[in-house]
């Protein structure tokens, strides 16, 4: 049968094509739902984020987490940084009945950086070459309960004064990121257990910042704890807090440092190491605190891993993150196959 010189069946075949292009273009607007607490809020939806993302046709939508989440949208992707159990469960359920939208990132994966001892475990774990450096963790301990055994457990241990003291869980709280340096094990009873011990390892006073966004990762230099000398361990005892050193205002980038102190770990190094952490964590949004062991050229410790770190810190984190979120939804979308 023609139509105007065509046949039916080339029509039918032109509007399937039609149709099948449509089907597997990515939107022309992205939406991205986000549940955060109001301080992250504050930190991360700055405006020139904002400003960008618009320019790039991202919308950025809150959630209410106050109504039923598959009654908001339609999302793209959601982000989301709550640390109540039943967001875990809501959120959870969300991504079994939403498969088309990208979530960042799954709770049970988050939930497993929350807790200090594992989050290490799984660096201690990593098979990483050696071209380039170390990559080790302190030696550390978990006290669950009863203080008073401290000393006799530090002792069989085989770990060493000065210890970093941490709370074991990160719940988000202020307390959760209270650390104190302990210069004797008596000491150590007056602490609130769960927590851990960490050797402290001197490092030059100077932490390298890795974060890490989806494949990007930028390093930044932050000031850190000073050395520790042996003859201030014969004069010092107790238990003290210290400041949370790696924050913005203690930037180490434009001061002259001693170059055996400030040279940024090796590229390849990281790049490694930021790999093998998202396929072993299954996180995609996260960042790595590093140092350098003081009078080595590489050897590299990780004291910490932080989900959805403060990235209104990381230089030009406004075009990193925008072009992930892109690249999230164009992958998905050639993933598609054709038929």
């Amino acid at each position: 049968m023609q139509l105007n010189g065509v046949s039916a069946h080339s029509c039918v075949d032109e509007e399937k094509e039609e149709v099948e292009e449509s089907e597997i273009s990515p939107p022309t607007r992205v939406v991205v739902g986000y549940a955060l607490t109001s301080k992250k809020k504050k930190s991360f939806l700055q405006p020139n984020l904002i400003l960008l993302a618009r320019s790039k046709g991202i919308q950025f939508v809150s959630i209410d987490i106050k109504r039923p989440l598959s009654e908001q949208g339609p999302f793209d992707i959601v982000i989301h940084k709550l640390t109540e159990k039943e967001w875990s469960q809501v959120i959870e359920a969300y991504r079994r009945e939403h498969p088309e939208v990208t979530v960042l990132d799954p709770p049970d994966a988050i939930q497993h950086v929350y807790n200090r001892q594992s989050m290490l475990e799984d660096i201690a774990d990593l098979k990483l070459p050696d071209s380039y450096g170390k990559v080790c963790i302190p030696k550390q301990l978990v006290i669950s309960t009863d203080p008073t055994s401290i000393p006799d457990e530090v002792t069989k241990a085989g770990l060493r004064v000065p210890l970093v003291v941490k709370p074991l869980v990160v719940d988000g709280s202020a307390k959760s990121h209270e650390l104190f340096l302990a210069y004797d094990l008596f000491s150590l009873s007056e602490m609130e257990p769960p927590m851990v011990l960490q050797e402290f390892v001197n490092h030059g006073g100077v932490l390298f910042k890795v974060y890490v966004v989806g494949e990007s990762i930028k390093v930044v230099r932050r000031f850190s704890l000073p050395d520790i000398a042996k003859c201030d361990l014969s004069t010092s005892s107790g238990v003290f807090p210290f400041p949370r050193v790696s924050c913005a205002a203690a930037s180490a980038e434009d001061v002259d440092l001693d170059p055996s102190i400030a040279e940024l770990p090796p590229r390849p190094l990281l790049e490694g190491l930021a790999r093998e952490l998202r396929h072993c964590l299954g996180l995609r949004l996260f960042n790595i605190d590093m140092i350098r062991q003081k009078g080595t050229k590489d050897l590299y410790y990780v004291i910490d891993i932080n989900y959805f770190p403060g990235y209104g810190k990381m230089p030009e984190y406004e075009h990193i993150f925008t072009d992930f979120l892109l690249n999230l939804v164009q992958s998905k979308y050639d993933q598609i196959p054709v038929a």
